[in-house]
Order: structure tokens, then C-alpha cells, then sequence
């Protein structure tokens, strides 16, 4: 990823993080993923405890910057000096796994239509497709509570997920998690779209579930076709390089 000229007050560890996260939200904004000035990419700050970086609350995902992201700690409290507030509805439901899941340390919530479409049928997500495959046996849900502010409910969303990083928002939308920002890029893109071919497929006629025997070979062999740079890097990088020869100042 092509770098502007770090920040004279941040490690090179962070500043990179933050072009990597506002290269993020630009992807996310060219894919048609936002949603007005609302819903959250999060990411943990190299090399240090309980900070983290999230989008500055009344911008819309085509105005980050590597720059204008706001640092924050596991309470959402500012630590740079930032002049942007932070969604608190946001950030409550994402500290709760940032506090608790050590491996988590990107997660990604958005309100597609596709995504919210499928979290508000009673069956969740169907193995119908090539991607919706990959998810069968991974994916946790939870009951819609209301907007997301109040604490208490972080009790039952981390007893809710379990021991995935996959998570459908009944009524609400979709939640993932990953150890890497490209390997989250990655789940959600694949996620979104499962979401929407099922929804295509539900309308076109009556879907068919991939065999429980074929998935298990599906998801065995999968493995097998990744590139060794990590999962999701080469797809993260092929879209940065979109997004840059859109608009570059996300770098600065």
C-alpha cells in the first residue's frame, strides 16, 4: 500500500494501520456498503493495549482519512485529541468482543440490504451457494434487542457467538471479526455475497441446499486455494488499487 507522509506524533505501526483503515472504508463506500454516516469498521492499534481506531462519527465513509480516524480505548474515550465524536451505538456493541477476543482485532457491522434482508428470515442464511457453503456450521445469531447502547447486552452477544467470529444480527444486520483488517474485508465480502445471491435465489424460485457431505469437502478444500500471503491480502490490495486510482487522499 503507497504511504503519505506519516504523522509527526504516531508510530509507524499505527499510521500504517490507519491508511489501512481508511483504504477500508473507501472500499467499503465504492462497494455501495455504507450506510449514510453510520455502522462501523474497527481496528486495533499495533503494539498497544486497548486502543483502537474507528471511524469520527458524522462523516460519511467517502470522507475517512488515514488522518481523521479516531483513536479511542476499550471505553470509546478519545486519546488523540480528536475534534469528531464516536457512535456510541456503535462502539458499545464493538467493544465487547474488542475486550474480550483477543483474536479479534478487526470487526466489521454494516446494514446492506442484502445482509439485513437474510437476518430478518426466520432461517438465517441457507447453503444454497458456492460462498453461502463456506459459512454452513460457522455462523452465530442473535436476537434483536433494540439499538445497541445499552451494556448488558455484551453478556449475551460473546455467550451468542461462542467460539465463531460470524455473526447475523437478527433484524439488524451482519457482524464479523478476524485478526487481520484483509482477512474481515475478506469475510464480509464473501458474506455479503452469499447474502445476495440467496436473496436473488429466493426470488427467482425455490432454492436447494447443498448437501451436508459436499459442504464438508467444500470447506476442506478451500484451503487449498489461497495465496500464502495470508486470507484476504491479495483481495484487500486488488481493491486499494481500485480505490487509489479513484481518489488518493485517503492516504493522508
Amino acid at each position: 500500500m503507497a504511504s503519505a507522509a506519516q504523522q509527526p506524533d504516531m508510530t509507524p505501526q499505527e499510521w500504517k494501520a490507519r491508511q489501512q483503515l481508511a483504504a477500508c472504508y473507501r472500499i467499503f463506500d465504492h462497494m455501495g456498503w455504507s450506510e449514510l454516516i453510520y455502522n462501523h469498521i474497527t481496528l486495533r492499534v499495533p503494539g498497544e493495549d486497548n486502543a483502537f481506531l474507528i471511524n469520527p462519527f458524522g462523516l460519511g465513509y467517502q470522507e475517512v482519512t488515514a488522518s481523521n480516524l479516531v483513536k479511542i480505548d476499550i471505553e470509546g474515550q478519545v486519546l488523540d485529541g480528536s475534534p469528531y465524536p464516536v457512535n456510541r451505538a456503535g462502539f458499545t456493541q464493538h467493544s465487547v468482543f474488542h475486550r474480550h477476543l483477543p483474536d479479534a482485532h478487526c470487526i466489521i457491522h454494516t446494514h446492506t440490504t442484502a445482509g439485513m434482508a437474510v437476518s430478518a428470515c426466520a432461517e438465517g442464511l441457507r447453503p444454497i451457494s458456492f460462498y453461502a457453503a463456506a459459512f454452513a456450521g460457522q455462523i452465530a445469531y442473535h436476537a434483536f434487542e433494540g439499538v445497541t447502547i445499552r451494556p448488558e447486552e455484551g453478556e449475551r452477544l460473546i455467550a451468542n457467538l461462542g467460539d465463531k467470529r460470524v455473526m447475523i444480527l437478527r433484524n439488524h444486520g451482519t457482524l464479523v471479526m478476524a485478526a487481520s483488517l484483509p482477512e474481515a474485508f475478506l469475510k464480509h465480502w464473501s458474506l455479503q455475497r452469499a447474502c445476495e445471491i440467496q436473496v436473488a435465489a429466493s426470488a427467482a424460485g425455490t432454492p436447494v441446499d447443498i448437501p451436508a457431505e459436499v459442504i464438508a469437502v467444500h470447506q476442506r478444500d478451500l484451503a487449498g486455494v489461497q495465496l500464502p500471503v495470508g486470507p484476504g491480502v491479495p483481495d484487500f490490495q486488488a481493491m486499494v488499487r481500485v480505490i487509489d486510482r479513484i481518489d488518493s487522499n485517503w492516504k493522508q
